[in-house]
């Protein structure tokens, strides 16, 4: 989704602590529906205005609690925005009150009436002004609690207030998504299908070590404890690993590693969720999952429906897009045996070719 894309570029970078995500109210399904993947994220959500700056302000004023001194101002309906130019932003606010991403006006500019031209413009000194905007947290929300309304952008009641402006390079591939083309823009790169694959095995406690086990995201009765160092879901760290791969990204355990005293006990959810951000943070648009589970039991068709649905809502996406099978072994080796479970996944997803 859009909203979840470019909260993740945000979230990824160094410089960015407190997010504030300004929504309509009859947008509650939505937004909720969007932040799923970005749970291991803290974000402070507040509700609009009748235009764009009271927008902005409510948001400005809902930041008040985390005491930071810089804001950056950005159009949600722009998640190609990239880490380089959020750092030009900020590092713009090293010598003004506030710093605007803009792309000079390249192309001739004319005016015009009823359909016919009655001047041409010149453009000279002209800049395409982007967001994200930059500024001193103060100034901001005392220049937007002064101004008028009827004001564009945020920079605009910036210059209104006397605020010193400076300019940052822009980017063109920073487009804001408003007409059908602009989801498809050049810019951004034409997408390509990446295919990733994970494996993982956990063996079996004693009998009678559980009532029940973590697969596939939900529990589901098993008298064998599976043995791990998180809750141990094959299914779900077979995801994961499968996710990273398609995205180059390493396997699970670069990314929460068993000695880690951090990750014991874990939700494997938790593992999930981290991987679809990172897909998101690279624009990936993750299309299908294909789990297999193996092993003599617990019998898995009962729960099927079950886990497609939670593996569904960790990833953000319609139940028709995982699909959950099982299999045995034959009572061949360890599966068959009944010391452990394995499981194996695919992902499939789209991403911009760099």
């Amino acid at each position: 989704m859009v909203l979840t894309a470019t909260i993740a570029r945000f979230a990824a970078h160094a410089e960015i602590g407190a997010i504030c995500v300004v929504t309509h109210p009859d947008d509650a399904e939505l937004y909720e529906q969007s932040i799923k993947p970005l749970n291991n994220i803290d974000i402070i959500n507040t509700h609009g205005g009748e235009t764009r700056q009271q927008s902005v302000l409510n948001g400005l004023l809902a930041l008040q609690a985390a005491n930071i001194k810089q804001v950056l101002i950005h159009d949600a309906a722009r998640p190609y925005v990239s880490a380089d130019l959020i750092s030009r932003c900020l590092a713009g606010l090293g010598s003004a009150a506030g710093a605007i991403p803009a792309l000079q006006v390249t192309d001739t500019l004319k005016r015009a009436e009823d359909g016919k031209i009655t001047e041409t413009v010149s453009r000279d000194g002209l800049w395409q002004a982007q967001t994200p905007q930059a500024f001193n947290y103060a100034a901001i929300i005392t220049a937007h609690q002064r101004a008028p309304q009827g004001l564009t952008d945020d920079a605009a009641v910036a210059e209104l207030a006397g605020m010193n402006l400076a300019v940052v390079a822009g980017e063109a591939s920073n487009v804001k998504l408003t007409h059908e083309a602009d989801f498809r823009p050049a810019a951004a790169t034409s997408m390509v299908p990446r295919t990733g694959t994970g494996f993982d095995v956990h063996r079996f406690d004693a009998l009678g070590s559980a009532s029940d086990i973590m697969l596939g995201g939900i529990a589901i009765a098993h008298d064998r404890a599976v043995i791990g160092h998180s809750d141990a879901d094959v299914a779900l760290h077979a995801i994961t690993d499968a996710l990273l791969g398609a995205l180059a990204l390493g396997d699970i355990g670069d990314h929460f590693p068993d000695t880690d005293a951090a990750h014991e006990n874990q939700a494997s959810s938790v593992f999930l969720s981290y991987a679809v951000v990172l897909a998101a943070q690279q624009q990936a648009d993750i299309t299908h999952v294909d789990l297999t589970l193996i092993c003599q039991a617990p019998k898995i068709g009962p729960h099927r429906d079950a886990m497609r649905a939670r593996i569904a809502d960790i990833m953000a996406l319609p139940v028709a897009c995982v699909s959950v099978k099982a299999t045995t072994t034959e009572r061949l080796g360890f599966t068959g045996r009944g010391e452990g479970i394995a499981a194996q996944a695919s992902v499939t997803l789209l991403m911009p070719r760099y």
